[in-house]
């Protein structure tokens, strides 16, 4: 009841525009995130890692690729498997050339070289989930 005495309700218009804002929030700092490359147009975010077993250790990352940019040739001491969040990632491995999009995976077995290009005209991400030795680099760039 407002001070007149009369009930009021939320109008949908309101609802609408106070859901835009928060949807433009999100979306600005999303954006502003985003833009936290680093000189090769990569920025990565692990979200876990934690023990596997006495040899070995589970981490996740989340790597966004800026249009154009890509991981070069590298390896790790472990298993990967890459999830595509968002847009097109062209993967190159064992004379292979594996095209993903969004909601596609790619198993990439230990100590395979392999390299990884945004192939879509905007920002890529994937998920990359590794069980790996401990106490080793997590990319090794190939020679």
């Amino acid at each position: 009841m407002n001070a007149l005495g009369m009930y009021t309700a939320t109008s949908p218009l309101r609802t609408v525009a106070s859901l835009m804002l928060m949807a433009g929030a999100i979306l600005l700092s999303a954006a502003a995130w985003a833009q936290q490359f680093g000189p090769n147009g990569l920025a990565r975010t692990e979200t876990v890692r934690h023990e596997f077993d006495s040899a070995r250790e589970a981490i996740q990352v989340r790597v966004d690729f800026a249009p154009g940019s890509s991981a070069p040739k590298h390896t790790h001491p472990g298993v990967e498997i890459a999830y595509v969040l968002s847009g097109t990632i062209v993967y190159e491995m064992d004379g292979q050339t594996i095209r993903l999009q969004a909601g596609e995976s790619l198993y990439i077995p230990a100590g395979a070289a392999h390299s990884a290009r945004n192939a879509a005209p905007g920002v890529s991400a994937e998920l990359a989930t590794y069980l790996v030795e401990k106490n080793k680099p997590l990319v090794v760039l190939d020679k």
